[in-house]
């Protein structure tokens, strides 16, 4: 996917992250923390399942990416660890505080900039913040990195 600035409002509390210069991280990815650097949510080893990969983001969640490395840069880059940001979704209905995670493609890799509902704040990385009661494609998402503020706390609406 190609850069795109995610950020629509709020506190977004940046820390600079380092990054391995073989990784390469777009404008507006989703990025969880490996040791001392940053990476994508498609880095991540499949772990066998959906909820075991977005739990296992969950854990490490960094934040969203506010600047870009190409393969090669050694530069650290800025990431957000908190604030609200619009994330593509698969098409749904969405209720304020709905819990979200990081989607999946091919039954084997995250997405890079897109989320979905998920049924537990362990799965989680955000809440949604903005209700949408038609159908929509994207979804505007409170996110709280758990490296750097704890994460997402709480269970989902339903109670779980």
């Amino acid at each position: 996917m190609s850069d795109k600035m995610r950020w629509r409002y709020g506190d977004t509390n940046p820390v600079v992250a380092t990054v391995d210069s073989s990784t390469v991280i777009e404008i507006g990815d989703l990025l969880y923390q490996a040791t001392d650097d940053a990476r994508p949510a498609s880095d991540q080893a499949d772990q066998g399942s959906e909820t075991a990969n977005q739990e296992l983001f969950a854990d490490n969640f960094l934040g969203v990416a506010m600047q870009r490395s190409r393969n090669g840069d050694t530069s650290p880059i800025r990431v957000a660890t908190t604030g609200v940001f619009e994330f593509d979704c698969p098409s749904g209905t969405f209720e304020l505080g709905d819990l979200v995670g990081p989607d999946e493609t091919g039954g084997t890799t995250l997405m890079d900039q897109q989320v979905d509902t998920v049924s537990a704040s362990r799965y989680a990385m955000g809440r949604v913040a903005r209700r949408e009661s038609s159908a929509t494609t994207s979804v505007l998402a409170d996110i709280r990195s758990t490296v750097m503020t704890g994460g997402v706390e709480g269970g989902s609406p339903s109670g779980v």
